[in-house]
This record gives structure tokens, C-alpha cells and sequence, in this order.
């Protein structure tokens, strides 16, 4: 799925998801890319700000809703809206904000703020009904981004990086991501490629301690013959790949990376992989996600 409507159309971006995964936060973010935002927008009034953001007669300007649980009954409306929304002319994305319970009770507890379905019940029930609530909404998202690991400063740049994208004269940004299966694979991934069955530098102990950053690292997993095959196909496929996703008009595209632990193996392919593409002139950001842990 394209994270992104054609640039040519007027931006209009709907955020939605769990409390506490940051729906604020990203709304701020919007906010200072010129966004004109809004929380906590009526259903009702979904359409009729749309025409006013976007529509034929009016002066197009850029927009951000949040659209989440605080609706109450009105939210099943929600999905029939959205394909309305879909079809008004304006350039309409779906970001949908998760995070793991355990984060999002720490969130709380440390805000002391109510879940909006608490109502005397235990804040993981609030959860649970909530993620059911939502769930045909998150069907409809166009981005999904897990903010379990981010504070407050990293999902604004993340925001920032990804929706700026759209706007930048470059005609595709790829997103490289190295992470360990053992803690989950990035939700916003596009494609995702396992090395897990290259040889594992974690069981040599002048390297264990050490990241696929390291030259050491990098030249343990690169002299093995798979490492070599590997590559070459990988690079054949994304040649192939990316120059299609230009074509079918995606402007921002996540490959993620992953091996055991996220430390050595998946970080130097990642790394391998950004090269090659800047090399075909591809502009390319690279994240390690669980390199710290």
C-alpha cells in the first residue's frame, strides 16, 4: 500500500488508532508541515471539511484529522465516510497509530490520564475493547506505524521524515530498517527480507559484542559464499521492484531487514542495501531499530 496520496492532489490525512499511541503527537507534527489540523472531528463533519479543505470552489489547503474511539457510537459510521472521502478528488491517507499494551499502560500510569472506555474497568480491558472497536478502521489504513519504541521527539521526526517525502522533488525516499524477529517486525514495512540463515556473528566472541556497524562484523557476514548470492538476488529483485513502485506512483517505500536480535546480520545487509541504492540514485534513509537493545 502507498503510504502517500499522488502529490498532485491536495493532502488531506486522516489519524486514528489507540489512545496513548501518540495520535497528538503526530497531529502536532502535521501541524508544523502547514497542515491544518483538527482533533476529534465530528463524523458528520468529515465530508463537509473535506469540501472546505479540498473541493471544487474552495482554496485547497492541506488538513489532518484525528478520528479514533472518543466518536462512541458514531464510529461504525466511519469505514462508509471514509470511501466517500476516497472518492471526493483530494489526496487522502489513512495513518493508523498502534503500540503494545504493556507501552500503553505505562503511558497512562505515567500521565495518570483516563482511557476514554475505562469506566471503572481495568485499563488492559479498555484496551482490549478499543483495539475491537477500531479494528474495521484499521483495515482501511493506508500506513500503519507501531510507536512502541518511539518518545515523543522520535515520532515527530518520523512524521516529519516520512510525510515530507511527498513534497520533496525526489520521486521515491526508501526507508531501510534492520530489526530482530525476537522483537517483532516494523508494522510500516513494505517489503520484508529474513537473513536469519546466514552465519550468525553472535557465536564468535570477538564479534558478539559488536554491531553489524563494525567493519569487523561486516566482513564476517560478507565473506561467507550465501552472503554473496544473497545480495546479488536481492539487488536483481529491487532493481526490478523499485523502478515499478516510481511508476505506480508510491513516493515513500519501507524495506525492512530482519535476523535473530536485530544486531549484526541484518544491520550490515541494511547497510549493504542503502548503498546500492544511492549508488542508482535513489534517495535512502537508514533506521537500526533494535541495535541498542
Amino acid at each position: 500500500m502507498s503510504p502517500h496520496p499522488p502529490t498532485s492532489k491536495t493532502p488531506f490525512v486522516v489519524i486514528t488508532g489507540l489512545s496513548g499511541s501518540g495520535k497528538g503527537t503526530v497531529l502536532k507534527a502535521f501541524e508544523d508541515m502547514g497542515y491544518f489540523c483538527v482533533d476529534n472531528l465530528p463524523i458528520e463533519l468529515v465530508l463537509k471539511f473535506a469540501e472546505l479543505s479540498g473541493g471544487a470552489g474552495s482554496d485547497s489547503r492541506k488538513a489532518a484529522i484525528v478520528i479514533d474511539v472518543r466518536e462512541g457510537a458514531e464510529l461504525p459510521k466511519f469505514p462508509a465516510v471514509f470511501r466517500k472521502l476516497k472518492k471526493s478528488g483530494l489526496g487522502v491517507t489513512l495513518v493508523y497509530l498502534d503500540a503494545s499494551d504493556d507501552s500503553l499502560i505505562r503511558r497512562y500510569s505515567e500521565t495518570r490520564r483516563p482511557h476514554p472506555l475505562t469506566q471503572d474497568q481495568p485499563i488492559a480491558v479498555a484496551l482490549s475493547e478499543e483495539r475491537r472497536r477500531l479494528e474495521p478502521v484499521r483495515r482501511l489504513a493506508d500506513t500503519v506505524i507501531d510507536t512502541t519504541q518511539f518518545n515523543v521527539h522520535e515520532l515527530r521526526r518520523y512524521i516529519a521524515d516520512k510525510f515530507h517525502a511527498q513534497q520533496s522533488a525526489a520521486p521515491l525516499l526508501i526507508s531501510l530498517i534492520s530489526f530482530g524477529f525476537k522483537n517483532g517486525v516494523p508494522l510500516e514495512s513494505d517489503l520484508v527480507f529474513d537473513v536469519r540463515f546466514l552465519p550468525n556473528p553472535n557465536f564468535v566472541r570477538s564479534l558478539k559484542d559488536k554491531t553489524g556497524l563494525d567493519s569487523e562484523v561486516a566482513n564476517y557476514v560478507r565473506s561467507f559464499a550465501q552472503t554473496a548470492e544473497f545480495l546479488k538476488r536481492l539487488s536483481d529483485l529491487l532493481l526490478f521492484l523499485v523502478p515499478n513502485y516510481v511508476i505506480e506512483g508510491k513516493s515513500y517505500l519501507t524495506i525492512s531487514v530482519g535476523c535473530t536480535g536485530g544486531q549484526h546480520r541484518s544491520v550490515m545487509i541494511a547497510q549493504e542495501l542503502s548503498t546500492l541504492l544511492s549508488s542508482r540514485g535513489y534517495k535512502t534513509k537508514v533506521s537500526h531499530r533494535d541495535i541498542k537493545r
